[in-house]
């Protein structure tokens, strides 16, 4: 198997050179990461400027762009054969519930899924971040990389893992659960009297809902979330043919000028 790597936290990240070093035993591993840190930056292209690729170590590629940017690059630029799998992390934190519409980690899975390649993204839970932490993570990411290899995933899907800091109670198949959100913005004056803002400083909840990624973690067992490409909410469209939406029509510009 060819696989390439990837993350969000930088190619220097402890995570995804333990994952790397761990799928060495199923494969040909190519990494191809961010510079540095890109965070929170979801499913972002760039679009505007060139992107540059430097390759630190043989087969480890820096790439001055987006986690999006790196697959992309990774399938159609730098590699000279097709990737059989794409694995993405493993992430310092966990992406559950409605974190991972903002998380690069679980982008690059996806991007590698609308290129038709399998891919699942690895996060780890908690706060200790510490290369020996991220362990259990590489070992079920060598497992379930098996697994997909051995099996194959549905069409048009890809596979969200959260695993619990320590030794993992057990695994289970979840759904995306829900965050509670509260004061996320802190606001605060600088030396010079200026305000300034800072996102994502307020404390963070969940809804304890039986059956999702967060009731996993919060059991000590590894998440995994099947998620896929079609966004459609399907069960609003009983809701929303009621509106009459066909009946709309837009304005068109009013060619007399004023009257």
């Amino acid at each position: 198997m060819l696989i390439l790597v990837t993350n969000d936290d930088g190619i220097l990240s402890p995570g995804i050179q333990v994952l790397a070093e761990r799928l060495n035993d199923l494969g040909e591993v190519v990494v191809v990461a961010p510079d540095r840190e890109r965070s929170a930056v979801g499913h972002s292209l760039t679009l505007h400027s060139p992107l540059r690729a430097e390759e630190v170590r043989p087969g480890f590629f820096a790439i001055d762009g987006t986690p999006t940017d790196c697959v992309n690059l990774g399938i159609h630029g730098l590699l000279s054969v097709r990737p059989d799998l794409v694995v993405s992390g493993i992430n310092r934190g966990g992406n559950l519930g409605d974190d991972i519409t903002y998380s690069g980690t679980v982008a690059a899975a996806f991007e590698a899924t609308l290129m038709g390649v399998p891919a699942f993204a690895v996060s780890l839970a908690g706060d200790s971040f510490s290369k020996a932490d991220f362990l259990p993570a590489a070992d079920f990411a060598l497992s379930l990389g098996r697994l997909v290899q051995d099996r194959q995933l549905p069409p048009d899907t890809f596979l969200n893992v959260n695993v619990p800091p320590g030794r993992p109670a057990g695994v289970r198949l979840t759904r995306q659960g829900k965050r509670v959100y509260g004061d996320v913005v802190v606001e605060n004056i600088d030396p010079r009297g200026r305000k300034y803002y800072w996102i994502g400083g307020g404390d963070l909840g969940f809804k304890d809902i039986e059956g999702t990624d967060f009731s996993a973690i919060q059991d000590r067992c590894i998440s995994v979330t099947p998620l896929h490409l079609d966004l459609t909410n399907y069960r609003s469209f009983s809701q929303l043919e009621g509106w009459g939406l066909d009946q709309l029509r837009a304005s068109a510009p009013d060619a007399g000028g004023d009257d």
